[in-house]
């Protein structure tokens, strides 16, 4: 095939219908025989067998694919958009193509010129119009030759998609120390991924005209040369999913471009770098990942007069002046100390490749992962695939059997447990095979034992069991009585317990509450907070933050992350009343 080669897919019977595009299409091969084709090869692909059935061959290279019986039809008998706008682009895309047939102007034309050689064939009757969609507004794009545009996403598609949390990274360090080429070789890397920069000397705030007379007497190093606020106003807004606005300062001035701006929009990772990102808490807690490039002073000195000089119009004298009456002095109060909050320290900067590398390679981890995972790095979700899914779906389904509710419940509650284990602390152990050759192995975890929260935990009891061969297992039971709010709690736990490493169960982690006096529980009896590890089948946001930010140092292990809670506090999408279903007593 050759550029006069065109495809046609998901063929269904709107398309094949008179006077539709698939009509006028084949009418351009009709009259176009004994002549040099318009088109030389064409390939029709038909979703609906009975579309183009009754369509006769009309020229020797037009090739017809039929979807085969009992296959399903993903076209859902609603027609797809073609043509785009003539040659150039239209939005749907790169050049005005979408599913490899071109603009329906261009093919409109080729069908004119045809016309103007011959007779001109009896006029089909008109199809009828398609269903309006949308809101019926100007701005809703016309159908092309009989043919409806594809229905914008749905409205809980584009709210998941909004409601993506970006990753954010915050990128300290001295004055010149290197911290935009550690930026932009971090940018570079994931070139793969939307990625913005957001400078915190941008945020500079504009000198009055009694400070600009005095600018050689003003601390532009000191947290108060900055308008924080706003800051915060644009990074929330990014955080949000929407675009903003960053205003652009005028370093020969010292003051901000009143008309002119530079808009960031919405994407997967925020880089926010400046040297005092790290002073305010307020701005820590908006970041994922904390970077402190660590550069040997002379340098950042010989960097600072080199920059200074040539890209901001100063001279050598009031460099050295102004570094060291301001830079140095507020290097050493503000920006050395903040070095503590960082969760990796780059020596050497931009020359550092490895911690450059790791770091990215740290980042695309995190982009893999869930948003609660990003933000609590004792949060593990186990990895997805079609298999979990598929039990997912079975266990949510609300006509299943209660035996194959069962069945694929401690299926999946057994993977939960394995995946559990794996963040068991190990320790190496050599043995030697039968052949005779040494073996450098791990020895499991010793002191290990679990805790059910009565009565949906006591589901997860087999598993842990068929995993851990005679471990002990403990009981919890938190019990409502009446309506006064009172609590009974009961428990039984091994004697050592608090030497062992603990598994508490339950399936569902809904608000949380009853997991925090679980685990109050557990500690108040001499588990240590990090040897607590809580297993569910499914948790809701709310609970995950509930528990993790009351508990930071215990793991969460859960096979699926679900949307929310509804205005009764039940888990969406869930699946129901878990020890109900499971024990047969809905």
């Amino acid at each position: 095939m050759d550029d006069r080669t065109v495809i046609m897919t998901s063929i269904n019977r709107a398309y094949a219908a008179p006077g539709s595009l698939l009509d006028l299409f084949l009418e351009s091969f009709r009259l176009g025989e004994g002549t040099e084709p318009l088109l030389k090869h064409v390939l029709i692909v038909a979703m609906d067998p009975a579309a183009v059935a009754p369509v006769p061959p009309v020229h020797p290279h037009c090739y017809l694919l039929r979807r085969p019986e009992g296959a399903v039809d993903y076209s859902d008998e609603k027609p797809q958009h073609v043509g785009g706008g003539g040659g150039g682009g239209d939005g749907e895309g790169r050049d005005g193509r979408r599913d490899g047939v071109g603009g329906g102007a261009a093919l409109q034309r080729g069908s004119a010129s045809t016309r103007a050689a011959s007779p001109p064939p009896p006029s089909p009757p008109p199809p009828p119009p398609p269903p309006a969609t949308g809101c019926g507004g100007n701005d809703a794009p016309a159908a092309v030759n009989g043919f409806a545009p594809p229905p914008p996403p749905s409205a809980a598609a584009a709210a998941e998609e909004g409601s993506k949390q970006p990753f954010v990274i915050g990128v300290s360090g001295g004055t010149a120390s290197g911290k935009t080429t550690v930026c932009d070789m971090i940018i570079q890397q994931l070139h793969d991924h939307r990625v913005v920069l957001v400078n915190q000397d941008s945020f500079y705030r504009g000198l009055t005209e009694e400070e600009s007379d005095r600018v050689q007497d003003y601390n532009f190093d000191h947290p108060d040369a900055f308008d924080t606020e706003q800051l915060l106003e644009c990074m929330g807004q990014l955080k949000s999913g929407l675009s903003v606005n960053i205003p652009i300062y005028d370093f020969k001035n010292h003051r901000r471009c009143s008309e002119s701006f530079r808009k960031v929009n919405a994407s997967d990772v925020i880089i926010l770098e400046g040297i005092l990102v790290f002073h305010d808490q307020r701005v820590r807690d908006l970041m994922d990942m904390k970077i402190f490039v660590d550069t040997d002073a002379d340098i950042r000195l010989a960097r600072r007069i080199r920059r200074d000089t040539v890209e901001r119009g100063r001279d050598v004298i009031s460099v050295l002046e102004q570094y060291g009456r301001f830079v140095k002095p507020a290097f050493d109060d503000f920006v050395l100390p903040s070095k503590k909050y960082a969760d990796v320290i780059i020596p050497r900067g931009g020359d550092n490749h490895v911690a450059i590398d790791l770091i990215v390679q740290h980042i695309r981890t995190k982009l893999g992962q869930h948003d609660l995972c990003k933000i609590y790095p004792n949060v593990y979700v186990v990895n997805t695939t079609f298999q979990i899914r598929g039990m997912h779906t079975l266990i949510r389904d609300r006509d299943i059997a209660t035996p194959d509710f069962v069945f694929y419940s401690d299926r999946l509650i057994r993977l939960v447990v394995e995946h559990g284990l794996g963040h068991l602390p190990f320790t190496e152990k050599q043995i030697v095979t039968p052949t005779g050759s040494t073996y450098m192995g791990v020895d499991f975890c010793k002191k290990l034992c679990g805790v059910s929260i009565i009565r949906s935990g006591e589901s997860m009891e087999n598993a842990l069991r068929a995993c851990c061969k005679g471990i002990k297992i403990g009981k919890i039971l938190i019990h409502r009585d009446g309506d006064n709010g009172q609590q009974l709690i009961y428990h039984k736990f091994p004697l050592d317990i608090a030497e062992r490493h603990v598994l508490l169960m339950d399936p569902v982690l809904g608000t949380g509450n009853s997991a925090n006096q679980a685990i109050e529980l557990l500690i108040s009896s001499g588990v240590p907070e990090e040897r607590i590890m809580f297993l569910n089948l499914i948790s809701a946001p709310e609970g995950v933050h509930c528990v993790c930010k009351r508990f930071p140092r215990l793991k969460i292990v859960t096979s699926e992350i679900e949307t929310g809670l509804n205005e009764e506090y039940r888990v969406i999408p869930g699946l129901g009343e878990y020890g109900d279903r499971y024990f047969g007593t809905d």
